[in-house]
C-alpha cells in the first residue's frame, strides 16, 4: 500500500468546476504571430515531403513560441494540470495539415508514446461501431459515453477537427480535489484507495504477460499526489483474474464516482473544431458525453489525440507504474509497450 498523505492538496491543481465557471482565464487563445509561425512550421514540413507522425520537432522549426511551449508544460505539471488551447483557424488546413500542425507542437512539448500495442502515436478518435462489452475494445473507438477515466502516459492532448452533430461534451475533473474532499469527509476509505487493484489491460499485452496489472488509485511519492482510475477496467478484470472486489472496495469506488458526478466539482465544456486539450493523467480525470454523429462521412466527429511523456513530469513509483522500462529498470513513464513482428514471426515487446 501507498503512503497516505494526511494533509490536503493545495495550490492551483485543486480546483473546483465552479472556479472554472467564474473565470475563463484557463482558457489560452493563440495569437496571429503563435498561428503564423505553426503556418511557417507546416510549410517547411511540407516542402520536406514529409507527414505526421513521421518526422521529429527539428523538422518542425517555431523558436520563436519557445516562451508559450515552456508555460504549457509548466502548466500541466505544476499549474491547474490541463490547458484548453483555442483559436487554430482550422477551416485553412485539411486534416493532414492539421495533423503536421498539432504533431508538430506536441513533439515540442514531450516525447510521444504508444496509445496502444501497435505503437500507435498519433490516434484518431471516431466511433468506429464498436462495443464495450467487448473486453478489447476501448472507448475512443466508440460514440458512447466514457466514464471519468485517467489514460496511461503523463498528458493526454486532443485536436478538435470536427465535432459530431450533438452531445459529446468533455468533462473534466481535479483528482486532487476529489482526494481533498475523501479525507475531509470520508477518510476511513483512503487505505482502501491507496492500495492495489487489479486493471484489465483490455488486450493490449504482449505474448506471455498477464491481461492484468495491479495498480493502487491514488499513490503519494517524492512529493506529489496522483491518480489511476478506469472503473471499467477494474471491473472487467474480475473475469480475468477471478477475483471478486470486496463489499468495501465497492464502497470505495461508489464515493468516489459520487464525486466524480457532483457537478460542483466537475466542468463540462464543448471541443470546437480547432481545439486543443492537453490534460494531466495523475491530477486530472476526465469524461465524454454519449454523442450523435452525421451521417455523411466527411462530416463525422474526429479528433486527433497524442499521449506525451513530459520533460518535467513526476517521477513514479513501481507500485504505480504500468510497467518497468527493460533498458533503464525504472517505472514506466507512459505509453502501452509496442508489439512488432520480427523477421522470424516471432512477436517482441518493445518498452
Amino acid at each position: 500500500m501507498s503512503t497516505i498523505l494526511k494533509e490536503k492538496v493545495k495550490g492551483q491543481v485543486a480546483w473546483k468546476g465552479t472556479d472554472l465557471a467564474k473565470d475563463d482565464s484557463w482558457v489560452y487563445y493563440l495569437s496571429e504571430k503563435t498561428i503564423a509561425s505553426l503556418e511557417n512550421a507546416l510549410v517547411h514540413v511540407k516542402q520536406k515531403g514529409l507527414k505526421a507522425p513521421d518526422f521529429n520537432k527539428e523538422d518542425f522549426p517555431i523558436p520563436d513560441i519557445y516562451e508559450e511551449i515552456v508555460y504549457f508544460v509548466e502548466e500541466l505539471e505544476n499549474g491547474r494540470g490541463f490547458l484548453l488551447i483555442r483559436g487554430l483557424p482550422i477551416e485553412r488546413y485539411t486534416d493532414e495539415e492539421a495533423s503536421i500542425i498539432y504533431w508538430g507542437l506536441g513533439l515540442h512539448m514531450g516525447i510521444p508514446v504508444s496509445q496502444n500495442a501497435n505503437g500507435d502515436l498519433l490516434g484518431h478518435v471516431k466511433d468506429q461501431g464498436l462495443s464495450l462489452e467487448n473486453s478489447n475494445v476501448r472507448g475512443y473507438q466508440t460514440k458512447l459515453h466514457l466514464p471519468f477515466h485517467a489514460d496511461g502516459s503523463d498528458v493526454v492532448g486532443l485536436l478538435s477537427l470536427r465535432k459530431g452533430k450533438s452531445g459529446g461534451h468533455s468533462s473534466i475533473i481535479s483528482s486532487m480535489t476529489v482526494y481533498n474532499e475523501i479525507l475531509e469527509k470520508n477518510p476511513e476509505y483512503l487505505g482502501v484507495l491507496c492500495r492495489p487493484f487489479y486493471f484489465d489491460r483490455r488486450g493490449e499485452e504482449a505474448p506471455g504477460e498477464p491481461p492484468v496489472f495491479t495498480s493502487s488509485i491514488f499513490n503519494y511519492y517524492d512529493g506529489k499526489l496522483s491518480c489511476r482510475y478506469v472503473r471499467l477496467f477494474i471491473e472487467s478484470a474480475q473475469a480475468k483474474t477471478g477475483i471478486q472486489l470486496s463489499k468495501v472496495e465497492i464502497e470505495a469506488l461508489d464515493l468516489l464516482d459520487s464525486l466524480l458526478h457532483d457537478e460542483n466539482l466537475h466542468y463540462n465544456m464543448m471541443l470546437e473544431a480547432g481545439d486543443m486539450q492537453f490534460v494531466n493523467n495523475y491530477t486530472i480525470l476526465h469524461s465524454r458525453t454519449q454523442y450523435e454523429d452525421y451521417e455523411e462521412p466527411e462530416r463525422k466527429r474526429h479528433l486527433l489525440r497524442l499521449w506525451l511523456t513530459m520533460p518535467n513530469g513526476r517521477e513514479i513509483s513501481p507500485e504505480f507504474a504500468m510497467f518497468i522500462d527493460e533498458n533503464t529498470g525504472k517505472p514506466g513513464r507512459g505509453g502501452v509497450p509496442q508489439r512488432k513482428t520480427t523477421s522470424g514471426g516471432i512477436i517482441e515487446t518493445l518498452k
